[in-house]
């Protein structure tokens, strides 16, 4: 077991200060979630454990602008970070970019083949050398997990959905979403000691992401993960570190225990705060009296009790009050008017992309007021839908319309601004007839203050130009919300801003989200895209994962059911199929016999050390077994 600490790191970007006194550990085999606003550090304390970050500690008097402290990864430990994208040769295909992570044990691999047939060939005096050569090779490639890569390999590809047809693109060509899951499964393929994930949900459809969630319960080293996805955290760690005042503090439990845990802490320090103000105010009242008294009785003895009372005051260690509402966007969504009782109406809809079927005759009505998701696999059509429903497509056949009277806000997945040369306010005021001042108050809203609304917004980042996008959108009162991965770009805080929010509009909300925790504090109807149909749930994502799993019982229930009547009657005429089949059975559990027994040669053959005449038995024996499994491998083909 090994530990990484920080302790009582200070960190600079430029002269501005970003960390201070931040000190946290983490064990081996600790999953942990690092949380906190955008621009705290998050991403920073991840490039530093990587070693990306460079830590500029001065040696000698410290002085601003040096960083400070101590930061520990063991030596031994092997660090991987997700948030990079190496570039590859252009002619690399995306399975030979995965296959880099078996570098080590494909060596080893070549290496044992080589000896092999040296072996084959060497004489007496030369096959103890190779015989020892053999055995130390053996054992590394079986430390390094030689015999499970092919196992490791298809499960993640299964788990992230990576198709044949993706694993033979060129890697060059992936778009950027595209490369950072790549990376993320050559990582798992890796498996270093310190995995470190910068938002790993982000390009993942929820089917993938559950895959991931699992699969990082197993983990055996360390992961650390910074996300502003809080069902992932609530699954996946059992320790959150917050950052927040250029400090950190932990926190055990995943990221719903947190919560709990920061409101009973606030509630606590706010009691604490209150007692110790109170006791000041009552010093001071204290020493105020005396000071009255002692010029009254003219009493050097009441001046002195005044001044060691005030110094006793200024002595005094005072708790800074606990921050209660935290700085966020104060948004204010009024519906205005209202649509007719059927908001959203698809009939028989037909939608076909690039010779995929994405709608087949589907149907869907949404009432006014409702709040519905759209959920589905990446590439089912939920973007599409929603090109549709606005006019920016059209549909194959049948009908997609929004009711009368909606007024209608669009937040897009991709946030684009026709002149990003413009600065906030003169964005903001584009189109929109509104003094400078009131606009400037309007878009403080959504936290753009003071010089910051003359910022280009070109210069914008993601989580700004959304709130930017909202501020334009939201200025005009609608009555119909349309939103596209609304929570892409955003932090906890502003997420949960916007719950607020959307959770006081008395419109009609529509979205697609893959954030699951979001839909199931919104959403109160789910809409999922299966074979081409729109299917509704009652409820949130729960709600939908309790009747998925319902269906998937009654399926397995279905499928084991024995039906005695129909294997009698092929027992009675069995067929040339049926024949065949069966001795493809067999064939199949002579080869797990085979292979099993392989394994268990290579594993004797690692523990031999320095007994080379029990090697070369092995050895031979390892020859024999590998011959009739090749054989049984070509009468299974032909």
């Amino acid at each position: 077991m090994f530990e990484l600490s920080f302790n009582k790191v200070m960190k600079y970007m430029g002269t501005h200060l970003l960390l201070e006194d931040l000190s946290f550990q983490i064990y081996s085999g600790e999953r942990v979630g690092i949380v906190g606003p955008n621009g705290c550090g998050k991403s920073t304390i991840l490039k530093l454990i990587a070693g990306i970050e460079p830590f500029n500690v001065y040696i000698g008097s410290w002085s601003v602008g040096y960083d400070k402290g101590l930061i520990n990864v063991p030596k031994e430990a092997k660090v991987a970070y997700l948030e990079q994208i190496p570039v590859y040769p252009s002619d690399m295909l995306v399975k030979e970019v995965l296959m880099l992570a078996f570098e080590e044990t494909r060596a080893l691999e070549i290496k044992l083949r080589l000896l092999e047939e040296q072996m084959k060939h060497a004489v007496e005096l030369e096959l103890n050398s190779l015989l020892k050569q053999y055995a130390s090779a053996t054992a590394a490639f079986e430390t390094a997990g030689g015999y499970e890569v092919e196992e490791k390999y298809n499960r993640i590809c299964i788990g992230l959905d990576f198709q044949e047809a993706f694993l033979n693109r060129p890697f060059e060509l992936l778009s950027g979403g595209e490369k950072t899951t790549v990376i993320l499964g050559k990582l798992l393929m890796d498996q270093p000691d310190i995995l470190l994930l910068d938002e790993p949900t982000n390009h993942l459809d929820t089917k993938a992401i559950e895959w991931l969630e699992g699969y990082l319960k197993q983990y055996k080293g360390i992961v650390i993960i910074v996300s502003h996805d809080r069902y992932f955290l609530d699954q996946v760690v059992e320790k959150v570190i917050e950052i927040e005042g250029k400090t950190a503090r932990s926190y055990k439990g995943n990221y719903t225990d947190y919560v709990r845990q920061k409101e009973e802490q606030v509630r606590i320090e706010l009691a604490q705060f209150m007692e110790q103000q109170k006791k000041i105010n009552q010093m001071e009242q204290a020493i105020k009296s005396l000071r009255d008294w002692a010029i009254r009785a003219d009493n050097n003895k009441f001046f002195r009790r005044a001044a060691s009372m005030q110094l006793k005051l200024e002595k005094m260690d005072k708790m800074d009050r606990p921050q209660i509402d935290k700085p966020g966007m104060k948004l204010g969504l009024n519906a205005v008017g209202r649509t007719g009782n059927e908001t959203i109406v698809a009939t028989d809809l037909c939608k076909a992309y690039e010779g995929k079927v994405l709608f087949s005759l589907a149907d869907l009505l949404v009432h006014y007021r409702e709040r519905v998701v759209l959920v589905g696999p990446n590439g089912s059509g939920k973007s599409t839908f929603i090109k549709m429903l606005l006019g920016f497509e059209s549909a194959d056949k049948g009908q997609l319309k929004i009711g009368s009277g909606a007024k209608v806000a669009y937040l897009p997945q991709e946030i684009e601004f026709e002149n990003t040369a413009l600065n906030v306010l003169e964005t903001f005021r584009d189109g929109i007839d509104i003094p400078e001042g009131k606009a400037r108050e309007y878009l403080s809203k959504f936290m753009f203050f003071g010089p910051r609304v003359f910022t280009p917004v070109s210069a914008l980042s993601g989580g700004e130009r959304i709130r930017l996008k909202l501020s334009r959108l939201l200025y005009e009162e609608v009555n119909l919300l349309i939103l596209d991965e609304p929570t892409n770009h955003l932090d906890i805080d502003a997420i949960e801003t916007l719950e607020e929010a959307l959770e006081n509009f008395k419109g009609t909300l529509f979205f697609i989200s893959h954030d699951r925790y979001f839909i199931n504090k919104i959403a109160k109807r789910l809409i999922a895209i299966e074979s081409g149909k729109l299917v509704s749930y009652e409820g949130n994502y729960n709600d939908y994962r309790i009747e998925l799993q319902k269906r998937q019982d009654v399926i397995a229930a279905t499928t084991l059911k024995p039906e005695p009547s129909k294997k009698k009657e092929k027992r009675n005429e069995p067929d040339e199929a049926v024949i065949r089949q069966r001795a493809i059975e067999k064939i199949e559990k002579e080869i797990g016999y085979l292979e099993f027994d392989l394994a268990q040669i290579e594993s004797e053959m690692a523990e031999c050390g320095d007994d080379y005449a029990k090697l070369g038995e092995l050895y031979e024996l390892k020859n024999q077994k590998q011959e009739a499994l090749d054989a049984l491998w070509e009468s299974m083909l032909q």
